[in-house]
């Protein structure tokens, strides 16, 4: 099997680490690596803050609600990065606002999605573990000061790297034919019933699985994430506002023909 999809398909989430620093060698050449991401329109949207400071890992696992991210060996915040360009724009003399658009900011978002998972699969490909910390979204205000953010940014996602210090099992997906459409959606016949094997894998995942043993169902995960709800994070798009974002419906005469 080829080297890329056995990483791919052995992909876990890593939440403990050994205490073993990165050899910046290998940091610098899957930071390079990552670099090479596709990217929208080639405008290159987005950018990335490696977090070193212990106080600050510490303030940003509070926001996260993850204590674990304070012990991470190695942590980068993904940003969508319009404040650059936008510098750029106006050294050039641009005197416009298009920059600050939701098209702009989606592409910037598509950037560092993209960007934060070729990192991960660099850090695999190596031997090393990682984790994804969406949660950093729990409070992107305060992420914002924290990272002392300029205006045009918007942080989106953490990703924690360095040595496993444990194996877990790989948590069960949907099965493929229950994700893939061939030229239309794939509508399923019956959602409860076709999930009920999927449920079944989920619920014997945790009852097997360490250090956190609880019985638990995706069926029931769905409903119950959809009603715990975040009031902070109903309020990303204000803060993405905030942040300079034209937050609204564009009228699309303003691009012409």
């Amino acid at each position: 099997m080829n080297s890329t999809i056995h990483t791919l398909l052995n992909h876990r989430s890593i939440r403990f680490f050994k205490d073993q620093a990165i050899p910046m060698e290998d940091l610098t050449t899957m930071l390079e690596a990552m670099n090479r991401t596709a990217t929208s329109t080639g405008m290159q949207m987005a950018s990335w803050i490696r977090v070193t400071d212990p106080k600050l890992k510490a303030e940003l696992a509070q926001v996260a609600c993850q204590p674990y991210l304070a012990k991470t060996p190695e942590l980068f915040i993904f940003i969508v990065d319009l404040y650059r360009n936008s510098q750029i724009a106006k050294a050039k003399g641009y005197q416009g606002s298009k920059f600050r658009s939701m098209d702009n900011f989606f592409q910037g978002l598509a950037d560092a999605y993209l960007q934060a998972q070729s990192l991960t699969l660099a850090a695999e490909a190596s031997g090393l573990g990682a984790v994804f910390f969406g949660s950093i979204l729990n409070d992107p205000t305060r992420v914002i000061q924290l990272l002392k953010l300029p205006e045009l940014t918007f942080p989106i996602l953490g990703l924690g790297m360095g040595y496993p210090d444990d194996q877990p099992e790989k948590k069960p997906r949907i099965p493929v034919n229950m994700k893939l459409g061939e030229n239309s959606y794939p509508y399923l016949a019956n959602y409860d019933q076709t999930f009920q094997a999927y449920d079944e894998a989920m619920s014997h995942y945790y009852d097997t699985r360490n250090k956190n043993q609880r019985s638990d169902t995706f069926t029931n995960q769905v409903i119950s994430k959809l009603a715990q709800g975040k009031k902070k994070r109903a309020q990303l798009m204000r803060v993405v506002q905030s942040q300079g974002f034209d937050v609204w419906l564009e009228d699309e005469t303003e691009y012409g023909d």
